[in-house]
């Protein structure tokens, strides 16, 4: 069961790395996105396999949950005749703070609606 929230709130944060606690990332899926940041190009699934010494599928596993969480971007590049192939590299971190910033708010004002939906249920005591 998850901590309650006045819990977590009287506790010191713990959460090593932002982008885990927002999108409940693996340390391999930080460790290719920090790769792919570091990286002063695009990089393909295999690139990124080689870099963080992995296979191929499993790094892809990587990078499909970095594209579900929207920090990083995919890009279609043309190869020989008609083949092509994909590559990743991360997103804006202004935009990805941006991002985190709405969600933060998100989750502020559903926590608002709640409280104000509580009050109105037992706030009054009917006669």
């Amino acid at each position: 069961m998850p901590a309650a929230i006045r819990t977590q709130l009287e506790e010191d944060v713990q959460c090593d790395y932002l982008l885990d606690c927002f999108h409940g990332l693996t340390e391999l899926d930080r460790t290719c996105f920090e790769q792919l940041v570091a990286s002063s190009e695009a990089l393909t699934v295999d690139d990124l396999a080689d870099r963080v010494d992995r296979d191929r599928t499993t790094a892809y596993r990587s990078v499909q949950r970095l594209l579900e969480a929207d920090l990083v971007e995919q890009r279609q590049v043309s190869g020989d005749g008609s083949s092509y192939h994909h590559v990743y590299e991360p997103r804006d971190p202004d935009d990805i703070a941006d991002q985190m910033q709405r969600e933060l708010n998100d989750y502020y004002a559903k926590m608002g609606q709640l409280i104000h939906e509580f009050r109105d249920k037992f706030g009054e005591k009917s006669g």
